[in-house]
């Protein structure tokens, strides 16, 4: 709804105010004549109220707070003489009018050096807004505002301007440590592509140059190929994953899958590894065999369970429990492996981490980032024990779908 102009409110104000003095005049026992006489003489102080508005408000559009609270007094002033000399003329009481006339200069005056006073306060909490938003301007967000003079309105403008300098100070800090995660990653990816492909070339050049020609030979290139393709597979649906998250591709699913089925997936698509490095893989899921969670919790176990093969010996075990809560249920994967120092314990999950400085691992560095991320997109936790030379504990606790 449109706000009334500045005349129109005068004019309500004004025809307010004589109503209501008229009703007194009436309530306190005034005849009925009077009260029409006077409201005959009510009509030219009603005029000249509104005349002496739309004369002011031009003049006092773009003036200064401290000019427009000493012209308010003054058009007090003013307006009460206008009335005072059209009702004198009307009555023609004009000694009486002389007396009135002084004691009203009188209280404007008082009223000017009053609204003088006020203003200083006023004035000084919008020098206050206004250098806090000049700071803003700069770039200084860690300038403050904090309480200023002038009134509860001003104060909520400051706390306004103070919260909206927090968000930007804290939106700007995420966006920096944004763009130094995007910059690691644009290098250890970098670093993570460039050793299977050197590889990968020099066994073609060989192999295309006639330097290397004999079936012993060119098998266990075949194989070592073979190892450089699946490493890169795995980098590019690691980074496929993340983009996708980052992108809020996880949402509201209604696709459910058993966690028997999610345990069988990842176990099946590790078994090979586990097989070749000699490590035992075991299972213990029977309380949440049955409980329905989203399928894509497949991928962050996979990960989980290759992570713990590549840190356990051969003869090591990589066990699986899952147990059921009363909303949630909790997967974990559990080895006896080399473990994890506990000053590392909170950068495991950073993209592209690995505990050894030479970064001589297989592996792309990504999935317990990835792992990670899924947990949390669904609502999760991802936990993690471990004391090193004793093996690790990475346990995923989700919150169990309720039924559509």
């Amino acid at each position: 709804m449109k706000r009334a102009g500045p005349l129109a409110m005068v004019t309500i104000a004004a025809v307010v105010g004589a109503i209501a003095t008229l009703a007194v005049a009436r309530t306190i026992g005034m005849p009925g004549d009077e009260v029409v006489h006077l409201g005959q003489l009510l009509l030219p102080a009603i005029a000249a109220t509104i005349a002496m508005v739309l004369l002011a408000s031009p003049l006092l559009r773009n003036a200064s707070v401290r000019l427009r609270f000493a012209s308010l007094a003054l058009i007090s002033v003013v307006v009460a003489l206008a009335n005072l000399a059209v009702l004198a003329a009307l009555m023609l009481v004009q000694h009486d009018a002389l007396l009135i006339a002084t004691l009203i200069a009188y209280s404007g005056a008082v009223g000017v050096g009053a609204a003088l006073a006020l203003s200083r306060s006023f004035r000084a909490g919008i020098a206050s807004l206004v250098s806090g938003a000049e700071a803003l301007k700069r770039g200084d967000l860690s300038s403050r505002i904090d309480a200023v003079e002038g009134g509860p309105e001003l104060n909520r403008l400051a706390t306004t301007l103070d919260e909206m300098a927090t968000q930007l100070e804290q939106t700007i800090a995420s966006e920096q440590r944004a763009i130094g995660v995007r910059n690691d990653l644009i290098t250890a990816v970098s670093h993570d592509l460039r050793t299977p492909l050197a590889g990968l070339r020099a066994i073609v050049e060989s192999i295309d140059d006639g330097v290397v020609d004999d079936p012993p030979t060119l098998r266990r290139y075949a194989v070592e190929m073979r190892r450089s393709l699946g490493v890169l597979i795995e980098l590019v649906d690691d980074l496929f994953e993340l983009v996708q998250l980052d992108a809020g591709a996880i949402r509201a699913e209604t696709e459910r899958a058993t966690v028997g089925e999610i345990v069988s997936l990842a176990l099946a698509a590790c078994g090979a590894k586990a097989i070749e490095k000699g490590v035992e893989l075991r299972s213990e899921i029977d309380s949440a065999q049955d409980v329905l969670v989203s399928p894509r919790l497949t991928r962050p176990l996979q990960n989980l369970v290759q992570n713990a093969i590549r840190h356990t010996p051969s003869d090591g075990t990589v066990r699986i429990d899952g147990r059921r809560d009363k909303d949630s249920v909790e997967i974990a994967v559990e080895d006896n492996g080399e473990g994890i120092a506990d000053p590392a314990l909170e950068l495991v999950f950073e993209p592209f981490w690995r505990g050894d400085a030479s970064r001589s691992e297989k592996g792309a560095g990504l999935g317990l980032t990835l792992a990670k991320r899924v947990v949390e997109a669904l609502g999760g936790e991802l936990r993690v024990q471990s004391e090193l030379g004793h093996g690790s504990r990475f346990a995923v606790v989700i919150p169990i779908p309720q039924a559509e």
